[in-house]
């Protein structure tokens, strides 16, 4: 597999969520409302748009992005917003990689 693959994303300026359900639709309902929450919470505090793409190893990355018009965005404000993620759902952001190891990439 050389691509990556998109778990979910949220977009501020048209205020939509997805979740990719035809390759994550077996994941437990709490685990989607849980990313649904953190997506939406992040782009409601921080605008733009945010997609979480595991990579090809495996790697759950968060991609930020922002319309060049929107002159509000604060790019190191979203950084540190993804920190906070991150270290606040340590245990998810681990469980999922671990999902995506064993039922994508077979290791």
């Amino acid at each position: 597999m050389s691509e990556e693959r998109t778990l979910c994303g949220a977009n501020s300026y048209v205020q939509k969520f997805y979740f990719n359900n035809d390759e994550f639709g077996n994941l437990p309902e709490h685990i989607k409302q849980e990313l649904q929450i953190m997506c939406v919470m992040f782009t409601e505090e921080n605008g733009g748009i945010i997609t979480l793409t595991f990579d090809r190893d495996g790697t759950l990355r968060f991609n930020v992005t922002r319309d060049d018009a929107d002159v509000l965005f604060d790019d190191i404000g979203s950084e540190l917003a993804i920190r906070k993620i991150q270290k606040e759902k340590e245990e998810l952001l681990n469980n999922l990689e671990l999902y995506y190891r064993m039922f994508f990439l077979k290791a």
